[in-house]
């Protein structure tokens, strides 16, 4: 496993991250939660030391899962730790809240269901636009005065709300959609954080599972998948025909799809680890290897080229 220093922290986390959203039912129903359990002890064995989740995921259900597992394998000083907060759950409707006594809540319960009393990296999960950033700052400034948290993080924001909070305390990674079929932050985003030392933790490297590659036309999607676009009418077999040449390239390489999709991730210079959902101990295994090495140039712009054509088509047919 290789490893790389999260933008200006002391955190060298490995360059494939244990993402946790899987443990979110409303969005993938239920996980069987015996094999995710083995696969984070696999993790471990393989060199894998950066797990992320977020308070939103099942309304508190992810972390408290990973919580219990940490504890009960004695695995809390293998990981950093990377949760969010930005959801407030409390009611029926659930709602963006950033606000100081929110955050500080939220923190203290982020620590009960983890079982941990030290958050590594605690991200806002994305912008508020109803909170001042310095009433955040002054919510986070009180969490890491108490040694409740380390570092702090952003995820799913632009330049412009990204600097207005780094007015008023540091950020020091951020998070996005990012992968071959979603590039929208090449423009400006990943400029942005190479120019400051902001570590770039992707999560969705695989679009949902779409890079993989493992889907045949006649795939029927239960989950939340089931609406969108590239997975719908016309559009999905149109992704497939391009994933099978993409395959070819892959298989050139030694690789499987999503290794390549994972790897082709890790060659932008402005990306520090890539978070997977992972699922069982065979997946964490597979997943590995694509941090072994970067991507050739001209290779990472073909796949990139083959990918890009297929979503605009794809995009233009679906339905």
């Amino acid at each position: 496993m290789q490893y790389k220093q999260l933008g200006k922290t002391d955190l060298m986390v490995s360059r494939i991250c244990f993402g946790c959203w899987q443990l979110s039912p409303r969005f993938w129903g239920d996980v069987p939660l015996e094999p995710w359990r083995k696969a984070l002890h696999k993790a471990v064995d393989l060199g894998v030391n950066f797990v992320d989740t977020a308070a939103a995921y099942g309304e508190g259900y992810s972390e408290t899962c990973l919580g219990d597992a940490l504890a009960a394998g004695k695995l809390r000083d293998k990981f950093y730790l990377a949760t969010k907060v930005y959801w407030n759950f409390q009611t029926a409707e659930r709602y963006p809240d950033t606000s100081y006594e929110y955050v500080i809540q939220e923190c203290e319960d982020s620590l009960r269901r983890m079982k941990t009393d030290c958050i590594d990296l605690y991200q806002i999960h994305a912008w508020d636009p109803l909170t001042r950033p310095d009433e955040v700052a002054a919510a986070l400034g009180k969490l890491k005065k108490e040694g409740k948290i380390r570092w702090v993080g952003v995820s799913n924001m632009n330049v412009e709300q990204m600097s207005l909070y780094r007015e008023v305390f540091d950020v020091e990674s951020f998070q996005p959609h990012y992968n071959l079929l979603a590039r929208e932050i090449e423009q400006r985003e990943l400029p942005y954080c190479l120019q400051h030392r902001i570590g770039v933790i992707p999560y969705s490297p695989l679009y949902r599972g779409l890079l993989t590659g493992k889907y045949t036309r006649d795939h029927a999607f239960s989950d939340s998948r089931a609406t969108y676009d590239l997975y719908v009418g016309k559009a999905f077999p149109r992704m497939l025909d391009a994933l099978d040449e993409t395959k070819k390239i892959a298989a050139d390489l030694g690789l499987t799809m999503a290794q390549l999709a994972i790897r082709w991730i890790l060659t932008q210079p402005a990306i520090t680890s890539a978070i997977v959902g992972i699922k069982t101990p065979e997946h964490i295994e597979s997943i590995v290897p694509a941090a072994d090495d970067i991507l050739p140039i001209p290779i990472w712009h073909r796949v990139a080229n083959i990918l890009d054509t297929a979503r605009k088509e794809a995009l233009a047919m679906k339905g």
